[in-house]
């Protein structure tokens, strides 16, 4: 399978001038660790970055996306690409089929978030289950009859070929779990798990990593691998990683490039990269404070992004309705429900909690789906959710929008 170890030269170098032929990339300095001009590091010629667990789920979770589109799955066949179990034929690629990773055992799964909230972890897990349940079981039966109000079917976007497929309440459920999957996957996995300090000094992972003591057989230590894996989630599907130009995936990766080509919000992506840069040169530079630093910057972007588009699709939502555009209107409004959905695995930077509450953002969801769902919404629904995540995040709902 492609990409699955990501690579490239040059180490990070420690208090010394750098310049770079690419103005866009000037290696940033930082109490005396260089970050490199490309996300590349090697020791004795060899690569030490890899993340091939973080790029087959990606890979795993485009081809779920995909399926979840196509009416002769089967519940049985959607779920073993959900929770898929290593040999078993459920993907297009057989490199896929021989992995022993999956999505399921990751989503609503970091190490700070849900390790001790088993109760929450199970149910939000138990949330994609009946996603993807209930597009074989409503969504599928109905596909080729007319969605009304609470009635599944398909809907015509107006002045479009396109067609979406919704339940009884106006939801397309792939965009649910392919929205969702943005949350409870990749920020999770990168916010509250991999760039934790619990899980980048556990054990004896500062002492080996200072002491350079490498991973059995790999070039790597832990604590470098563990910030890597991280960095997997956002740009694993690159086809250089090390220098990520963003769309390529359905994740996080294509929605980072959207908000970064939104001028209210130009340079965000260049940030993010540029933390993640640093933050491992500081790993090899033993400079900890550096890299919890770096951590802080990048939960903060990420989470942001999220908040933006999930205002940006209830917002675009709002007008197609006003429109009267009803197929158009449920498409954003799907897609606004699964980044409301994954502002419970945001963080807000140097503390251990979310930006939104998994309380408070069911209590979004419910209203959302309250009486006929995206059929019943109102303007002044969508405009309360929207100002209520754009003042925690301290953008305006009008940037957002545009």
């Amino acid at each position: 399978m492609k990409k699955l170890f990501m690579a490239a030269g040059l180490t990070a170098m420690i208090l010394t001038s750098c310049s770079s032929d690419d103005d866009n990339n000037t290696p940033v300095v930082d109490n005396g660790v260089v970050a490199p001009v490309t996300y590349t590091f090697e020791r004795n010629g060899a690569s030490t970055v890899s993340f091939s667990g973080q790029t087959t789920r990606i890979l795993m979770a485009n081809e779920l996306a995909s399926a979840l589109k196509d009416n002769a799955k089967t519940e049985a066949e959607l779920d073993a690409m959900f929770a898929h179990v290593e040999g078993e034929a459920d993907f297009s690629d057989p490199d896929l089929n021989a992995s022993n990773k999956n999505i399921r055992s990751k989503v609503a799964a970091s190490t700070d978030f849900f390790s001790a909230n088993v109760t929450v972890a199970n149910a939000i897990k138990t949330d994609f289950d009946t996603w993807i349940a209930n597009q074989v079981s409503e969504v599928y039966p109905n596909w080729n009859q007319p969605a009304t109000a609470g009635v599944p079917g398909s809907i015509q976007e107006l002045n479009n070929s396109s067609v979406r497929y919704v339940d009884a309440k106006g939801l397309e459920l792939n965009q649910a779990v392919a929205k969702g999957l943005i949350g409870g996957l990749m920020a999770d996995q990168i916010l509250n798990n991999y760039l934790s300090t619990s899980v980048l000094d556990a054990g004896s992972n500062t002492a080996n990593n200072t002491n350079k003591v490498l991973e059995e057989g790999k070039t790597y230590t832990t604590m470098e691998h563990k910030w890597d894996e991280a960095y997997g989630y956002l740009y694993g599907a690159e086809d250089n990683p090390s220098v990520p130009v963003l769309g390529a995936d359905g994740f996080l990766n294509k929605y980072l490039s959207r908000v970064d080509n939104d001028s209210d919000f130009a340079g965000i992506a260049d940030d993010i990269y540029k933390a993640f840069k640093l933050g491992r040169a500081a790993i090899v530079a033993n400079n900890y404070d550096v890299r919890d630093q770096q951590a802080q910057i990048i939960r903060e972007k990420v989470s942001k992004v999220i908040a933006i588009r999930g205002v940006y699709y209830l917002q675009a939502g709002k007008d197609k309705i006003a429109a009267g555009d009803m197929g158009s209107a449920f498409h954003q409004l799907s897609e606004g429900f699964g980044f409301i959905y994954s502002l419970q695995f945001t963080r807000k930077p140097n503390t251990n909690e979310p930006y939104f509450t998994h309380e408070e953002v069911m209590g979004y969801i419910n209203e959302l789906l309250a009486g006929n769902g995206f059929w019943d919404v109102t303007a002044e629904t969508l405009d309360m959710i929207s100002d209520e995540i754009a003042a925690r995040f301290n953008f305006s709902v009008a940037n957002a929008a545009s």
